[in-house]
């Protein structure tokens, strides 16, 4: 059968006009498709970066600045009531643990706000108990009986049984959150957890050597023979004592005064 060139050109437009509706529809397709893949990665990077961001916060409240107030207030049993030394280690101990709920308000917010909480696990129940112990520690400082008192002795037993679980359960919720996060995003967390570990074993040995260092001194004295070196405020006092002395006029002895002396 004869076809004319005519005919061929109609069949072409009858063709690409029928064609044209599914050649559209494959493109944008496509356009969708590589739409929606750069929206999604683009939200999983910020997912990414609001976890990262909720770790460190949690982070330096519970893994440092909690640890630093304990650790203030315990080296300030050292020093004298009232004195100088002590003000300073104590209101260190304040502006740590404040700090420390600041960050710890921020952190469980971002989390509230930006993440799936459905508490399946035990990263998010601790965080969620650990929170609610935070509010109830700072609410208990605050309201600090003065000393003298009979209720001074029942407040710091519960708070330091309060202040100490609630600093050792947020350091275990920390290597929880890094297991988390390495599930989540597939990276490493080994050198995170080490320089934790090292950061947190360095505060525990301050915190249970810094009332021996004193002891351990002494051990390189043997008891008896310590030297008393007198301050400066004794050695006046000792030459006035010497100035209201009676002098005494002293003779010579000859050999037989001295035996009968």
């Amino acid at each position: 059968m004869h076809i004319s060139c005519k005919q061929l050109v109609c069949i072409y437009m009858v063709a690409s006009y029928v064609s044209l509706p599914f050649i559209q529809c494959s493109s944008l397709k496509d356009v969708n498709h590589f739409g929606n893949h750069k929206a999604n990665k683009v939200s999983s990077e910020k997912t990414i970066s609001d976890i990262e961001l909720h770790g460190l916060l949690l982070w330096a409240s519970m893994g440092l600045l909690m640890p630093l107030g304990i650790l203030t207030i315990r080296i300030s049993r050292r020093e004298d009531p009232g004195s100088t030394r002590s003000r300073v280690l104590f209101y260190l101990h304040v502006t740590f643990q404040v700090l420390s709920v600041l960050l710890a308000t921020i952190g469980a917010a971002m989390s509230l706000k930006n993440f799936e909480n459905s508490f399946d696990n035990s990263h998010q129940r601790l965080g969620l108990a650990l929170y609610g112990a935070i509010l109830i520690q700072a609410l208990i400082g605050f309201f600090r009986p003065q000393r003298g008192k009979k209720e001074r002795t029942f407040w710091y037993f519960f708070h330091w049984i309060l202040g100490t679980t609630v600093s050792f359960v947020g350091i275990i919720n920390i290597y929880t959150g890094l297991k988390s996060y390495h599930k989540r995003t597939l990276k490493g967390t080994t050198l995170w957890n080490i320089i934790f570990t090292a950061q947190v074993s360095c505060i525990a040995l301050i915190y249970l050597f810094q009332d021996k260092f004193e002891y351990i001194k002494k051990q390189r004295v043997i008891p008896g023979t310590e030297s008393i070196v007198p301050s400066d405020h004794d050695i006046p006092q000792r030459q006035n004592q010497k100035e209201l002395l009676p002098v005494v006029a002293c003779g010579k002895k000859n050999a037989l005064g001295n035996l009968f002396d």
